[in-house]
């Protein structure tokens, strides 16, 4: 079995801890906890014929007080950004977090998903500047943990940046 490190990142309250409940234990919760410093769980998926087990670290939220230690990045085989579709601000700590990753390995495999598609009507997140990432390559999906939407694919996704970084090493 493949064992691989997965950093969960973005602002305090985009819905990290829910996105990766739902995930693992395939249930949402409508308390916010907030997460203090990381919190791990795992999960085995099977792609293309591979058993893989992602160990998720489920990072504090990142904002002008509090920043994600550069020590739990190390390690990571992929990462998920997420950011949330109703405060627009969120996608700029994504990017910065993503910048930080790039120092920490510059070709990681990630997904950028923005959540709470469930209240789209009450997006304010700029589309276009969403649009320019998907162009520029980057795998830029919707999600909700409230609904399902979107959760398994985007950890499915990562799985096969995985995959493909593991047998270009190989």
């Amino acid at each position: 079995m493949i064992r691989k490190k997965i950093c969960i990142l973005g602002s305090f309250a985009v819905g990290k801890t829910s996105l990766v409940k739902r995930y693992v234990q395939g249930i949402f919760s409508d308390k916010y906890l907030t997460t203090l410093g990381v919190k791990i769980d795992k999960k085995t998926v099977q792609v293309n014929g591979k058993k893989i087990e992602f160990i998720l670290w489920d990072l504090a939220g990142e904002d002008e007080f509090m920043k994600v230690r550069q020590t739990y990045l190390r390690g990571a085989a992929g990462y998920v950004l997420v950011s949330d579709g109703t405060r627009g601000e969120t996608l700029e700590t994504a990017l910065l977090l993503h910048k930080k990753m790039k120092h920490e390995n510059e070709s990681l495999p990630f997904v950028l998903l923005i959540n709470k598609s469930d209240l789209k009507a009450q997006w304010n997140i700029d589309l276009a500047h969403l649009e320019k990432l998907h162009k520029a390559g980057w795998k830029v999906m919707e999600s909700s943990a409230k609904n399902n939407q979107g959760v398994e694919e985007a950890f499915t996704q990562l799985a096969y940046g995985i995959l493909q970084d593991k047998d270009k090493t190989e």
